[in-house]
């Protein structure tokens, strides 16, 4: 019981830049991650994703606008940016690709009213 409490007191810290949003916590037991969804003040969905123990951001972090589309999707890796993200704004997405936290390539194409990731 002191694990967990003190578990998600460091997470709690490690996030405070989240402070003031509502937020979902649950530790997940099998991939000892916690999975968190933040809101937005309207009480859409404004991210989701998962963290280490340790407060860094790992696996898939999706972000929505306040009307609940998806604007971001990334990937962590123990705190560092990896694999392809996607920005969708304005009718075209740009994939990013990201290899140990630096950009490896850029794309850009028209979505067509489309999110297909």
């Amino acid at each position: 019981m002191k694990k967990s409490i003190l578990f998600y007191f460091a997470f709690l810290i490690t996030v405070v830049s989240f402070a003031q949003q509502k937020r979902d916590l649950k530790l997940n037991k099998e991939t000892n991650l916690i999975e968190v969804v933040y809101y937005h003040d309207n009480g859409v969905v404004s991210q989701t994703g998962t963290y280490t123990a340790d407060g860094k951001l790992h696996g898939e972090w999706l972000s929505f606008n306040t009307e609940g589309k998806k604007e971001v999707s990334a990937n962590y890796d123990n705190g560092k940016k990896v694999g392809k993200w996607f920005y969708w704004k304005n009718g075209t997405v740009k994939e990013v690709d990201y290899n140990a936290n630096a950009i490896a390539g850029l794309k850009e194409s028209e979505t067509k009213g489309k999110q297909s990731f």
